[in-house]
């Protein structure tokens, strides 16, 4: 899943290559991916691109002077920019993986896709950002919180350090895979509980995620969109690295599995070099 880096980057990048062109053409493909009806698609035909930007994990690209689309990628989904169209003919339904096409009046634009069965990648065109329920309900941006406000807001949430972390009312823009990185750096376990946190760790775990996103997103800025996933995978010291050694110290990457996803971490560098028990049992071995 695109996180706080890669989503900075492609608003970057749409900023660099399609800010002050016009949209020619706005075609959808996928309707259940475009959330909204009013202001319908044709309202943006002839206005130009004026930003792009984020909130938390939301892509926000500004069209004319009143009119947003916020885009959530979600697990699949991706933008990908286009010097040139191979067809001029628009988008039929169910076109494969594209969900939305934006055309612009040079010839280039972007197609917003979704790989897989489970479709939830989810385009809003509002008038206002806050209209986005996802985006309504965000904490504070994960590179803007100050050390105080992260401390409250992590001590607000009673639970496992890597849910609270994830959890976008608590900060905006630290998915699965940064997680996993941040708290790794940090040497802490991700079942570690958040009420039991000293001030010393809950500052550590604030410096130690500045560090992570600001060096993700510094090596993210600047590449192309379609080398971000790239960039992301070979900059991560544990997540996705189930079975190899720790860079570190050396150790075996372990994995914990969920329903629907898993989390990658260092027995030695984060839990004394004993394995976390099955999140099943919501316990660590001691």
């Amino acid at each position: 899943m695109p996180e706080l880096p890669e989503v900075e980057a492609l608003a970057a990048y749409l900023r660099e290559r399609a800010v002050g062109h016009k949209i020619q053409r706005f075609e959808v493909s996928s309707f259940s991916a475009l959330k909204t009806y009013d202001p319908p698609p044709s309202a943006v035909v002839g206005r130009p691109i004026t930003d792009a930007g984020r909130h938390g994990k939301f892509l926000d690209i500004g069209i004319g002077d009143d009119l947003h689309l916020v885009v959530h990628l979600a697990r699949a989904g991706w933008l990908h920019y286009r010097d040139a169209f191979k067809s001029p003919a628009p988008l039929k339904p169910g076109s494969g993986p594209i969900a939305i096409r934006v055309r612009l009046d040079d010839g280039e634009g972007f197609d917003l896709t979704e790989a897989g069965t489970q479709k939830s990648l989810a385009a809003y065109l509002v008038r206002d950002p806050a209209e986005v329920p996802g985006v309504s309900r965000l904490g504070p941006d994960a590179l803007a919180v100050s050390r105080d406000e992260f401390a409250e807001r992590i001590r607000g949430r009673n639970g496992q350090i890597k849910g609270v972390l994830t959890d976008q009312e608590v900060l905006a823009g630290i998915g699965n895979a940064y997680s996993d990185e941040i708290l790794h750096v940090a040497k802490m376990s991700p079942f570690a509980l958040t009420g039991k946190l000293t001030d010393e760790q809950i500052t550590t775990l604030y410096e130690k995620m500045r560090e992570v996103e600001t060096d993700a997103v510094a090596r993210s800025v600047g590449q192309k969109a379609a080398e971000l996933k790239g960039e992301k995978r070979s900059g991560m010291q544990v997540h996705g690295r189930t079975g190899l050694p720790c860079p570190v110290c050396g150790d075996t990457v372990r994995e914990v599995s969920f329903a629907d996803k898993s989390l990658q971490y260092c027995p030695t560098c984060q839990t004394g070099g004993k394995p976390l028990a099955d999140r099943r049992l919501s316990k660590l071995i001691r």
